[in-house]
């Protein structure tokens, strides 16, 4: 896309405006300028200035050094010198002094002031650079209606992610207390089987007793009596009786 060429700053020429809205404007700008540069003239050379200046509006706008009357009246009586009395130059010496140091005041005030726009200008610029990266961070009166919307759904999705990741931390939380109290739950080693399996005696509640695996009637008396050549050794009907003949030994048990 080819660059769009401005005609830069152009000459204008001296001439009346026609435009009654830029005379005005123009008049203010100038007229701004001019009483600046009376100032800096009356700062550094020590001059006396009066300006008397009509507006477009038959405004009447003025400046003068040390005062505008003072001025007027000094060139329309201009008194003869030698009528001058030495307390009467000295009164006006110090005077002068007085307005040029307030110049100086007022000229240090301008450019300052003028420093400050500048500065604000700046901040501005900048501020608005910032708030188009970083626009979450500002005031929510100060967002657009899509910035909000986009900051709502951000928001909400940070929600999710919190209530998520609190319910994490809680389930672990849970789990670790859970471990802990049934491992310190009792002191008791549990004993193993033949077949490993591990039996904790604590399992079984408290006040149990095995069931009697006996049926109802049975009385150990009435047992059927045992085959000949039973050996009362409590290893078994096959182990050898040391103390003499065993007919059932070497035998199988069926």
């Amino acid at each position: 896309m080819a660059k769009k060429q401005s005609k830069g700053r152009q000459r204008v020429e001296m001439v009346k405006m026609k435009n009654d809205s830029n005379l005005q404007v123009t008049f203010s700008k100038r007229r701004a300028g001019l009483f600046k540069k009376a100032s800096e003239l009356c700062t550094l050379c020590g001059a006396e200035i009066a300006i008397i200046v009509f507006s477009p509006g038959r405004k009447v706008f003025s400046f003068g050094h040390p005062e505008v009357e003072a001025v007027t009246d000094r060139y329309l009586n201009m008194p003869d010198p030698r009528q001058t009395s030495g307390t009467m130059q000295l009164i006006e010496a110090h005077r002068n002094a007085n307005i040029r140091e307030l110049n100086i005041q007022l000229t240090q005030v301008a450019n300052r002031l003028d420093s400050a726009k500048k500065r604000g200008e700046e901040l501005n610029q900048m501020r608005k650079a910032i708030q188009s990266h970083c626009w979450w961070a500002f005031p929510f009166e100060e967002l657009s209606l899509p910035q909000l919307q986009k900051l709502k759904t951000v928001m909400e999705e940070l929600k999710k992610n919190v209530a998520s990741q609190g319910n994490h931390l809680l389930m672990q939380r849970m789990n670790t207390q859970q471990f802990l109290m049934g491992s310190s739950s009792s002191g008791e080693i549990p004993y193993e089987t033949k077949n490993n399996i591990v039996f904790d005696a604590n399992m079984m509640p408290a006040g149990y007793s095995a069931p009697d695996m006996m049926p109802e009637g049975f009385s150990a008396p009435n047992m059927m009596p045992p085959p000949p050549g039973f050996n009362h050794h409590p290893e078994g009907y096959n182990y050898p009786n040391p103390l003499g003949y065993n007919p059932g030994f070497g035998r199988g048990f069926f």
